[in-house]
């Protein structure tokens, strides 16, 4: 008889498979322990080729069990979440839903968890994340809900991870789910974070993102890990109805004339030695290539200084500054969110204007504290340097100014559904700041190629 036995992330498979071999392509010999071995994400392929062809197998790797789980609070379904989720059920319970942020994937979720009934174990990339998930599933499901992360680690039919402690414990773990969802699923083709998927059993799956698109192309092996794309929703087949409606306006600024002339210099600096090396910084690895040859000589080292000043002058020049006042001034009696692209710049304007600062250094305690004070409205602006791009619910916000940015799309989209999730009376408005005849110009035209920014714009300033 066939035996299937979970070994530290992977499957091995011992005895006569010699018969399915042709169409097991998964399998592989190992000379080590003279048996057959996979990936523990073929799991459900093996047993299924095993019963369709009446081969009798000892499973001995499967460690869930089927369960209960009772929704006790949730909502019906609006139509996209209907047909997002009737999608992935025709799909064999396997594939990657995009909806928008705001949209209601975590309800997805929730139907998907109360359709397969087997432990469940869901994904995320931030420990704010992990721990809002956890506390909709306890109300949702009325019961205990497991967290690894964050220094804990509890283990229970319904547990919550981030990508990070998942592949560090999944080794040990990877047996004990049958439904693997993976939040903010883009993450999961990084080359740690993939092995979370690949060393899990879980025969059901299910990736929710507003943006599966990668720079790095690849998208393919979330497909691969997860499921084919089964349904895919944009933001502006739901605004007005089920999505705040939205304003989009584009704020071009001019440098103050010595920013002017020391911005030009700067670039003109580095663009120079750059030539002179012969790096070309238009290429995947043109960066990395640079600060290596900067590394190298006094006038690299002076030129990666010049990169930096003509940065910060675009990022955060005073006429940026001061458009951030205006805004601000406009704004005092709406909850506003600014976001930008590096720590300096955030702390800039939150000590320009006393307003409390996020970035990836501040405590989780301190995060929240900020976050619950402005979700109340104790505090009416926050500003963010990347680390509320994603997956944080805060519905009262309807104003973001995006101060700096990458030229990343997603990053882009990701501002924009921040502002997105509907409330009564609301209209969102995203300002984007960009200095003129800088290099942010042609920034902000790569980040902005995605549909829910071709549209008219106004420009108000």
């Amino acid at each position: 008889m066939i035996r299937i036995i979970f070994d530290q992330g992977t499957l091995l498979v011992a005895g006569p498979v010699e018969a399915l071999q042709p169409a097991m392509t998964w399998l592989r010999w190992d000379e080590r322990i003279q048996s057959h071995r996979a990936e523990a994400r073929h799991y459900g392929p093996i047993v299924l080729a095993l019963h369709r062809a009446r081969i009798p197998y000892d499973d001995q790797a499967r460690a869930f069990q089927p369960r209960a789980f009772h929704a006790t609070t949730d909502h019906p379904p609006r139509p996209h979440q209907q047909a997002a989720f009737d999608a992935w059920t025709r799909s064999n319970a396997c594939g990657v839903v995009v909806l928008p942020t705001g949209a209601g994937k975590t309800l997805i979720a929730r139907m998907a968890m109360a359709r397969i009934q087997r432990d469940t174990l869901i994904l995320a990339p931030t420990i704010n994340l992990v721990q809002q998930w956890r506390d909709q599933l306890q109300q949702t499901f009325d019961q205990t809900i497991g967290m690894l992360g964050g220094g804990e680690y509890q283990l229970e039919p319904i547990t919550v991870s981030t990508y990070d402690s998942a592949f560090l414990s999944m080794e040990r773990i990877g047996a004990r789910f049958g439904l693997l969802i993976c939040d903010e699923c883009h993450h999961l083709p990084a080359p740690t974070t993939r092995l979370a998927a690949l060393m899990c059993i879980a025969p059901y799956r299910l990736g929710l993102t507003a943006t599966p698109e990668r720079t790095d192309g690849l998208e393919g092996e979330l497909f691969n890990l997860l499921g084919p794309l089964v349904y895919r929703c944009e933001i502006n087949d739901l605004e007005g109805e089920f999505l705040a409606p939205y304003r989009l306006e584009q704020i071009p600024v001019q440098l103050d004339p010595d920013e002017r002339t020391a911005y030009d210099a700067a670039y003109a600096h580095y663009r120079e030695f750059a030539r002179s090396t012969g790096v070309n910084l238009s290429r995947a690895d043109g960066w990395s290539q640079f600060v290596m040859v900067c590394c190298r000589s006094k006038e690299g080292r002076s030129a990666l200084a010049a990169y930096r000043m003509q940065k910060r002058l675009a990022r955060a020049s005073r006429a940026k500054l001061r458009m951030v006042w205006t805004l601000l001034r406009r704004h005092r009696q709406e909850r506003v969110l600014l976001f930008t692209d590096d720590n300096a710049t955030a702390y800039a304007i939150g000590e320009t204007f006393f307003v409390p600062v996020i970035t990836h250094k501040t405590k989780i305690t301190e995060r929240s504290r900020f976050l619950d004070a402005f979700r109340s409205g104790t505090l009416t602006c926050l500003v963010n340097s990347r680390v509320l791009n994603e997956g944080i619910d805060l519905p009262e916000v309807g104003i973001g100014i995006i101060v700096s940015g990458s030229g990343s799309i997603r990053e882009h989209v990701q501002r924009l559904g921040r502002l997105l999730r509907p409330k009564t009376g609301k209209q969102a408005i995203l300002y984007e700041l960009v200095s003129e005849d800088t290099a942010e110009t042609f920034t902000s035209k790569r980040r902005r190629q995605h549909a829910a920014y071709q549209r008219g714009e106004t420009n108000p300033c």
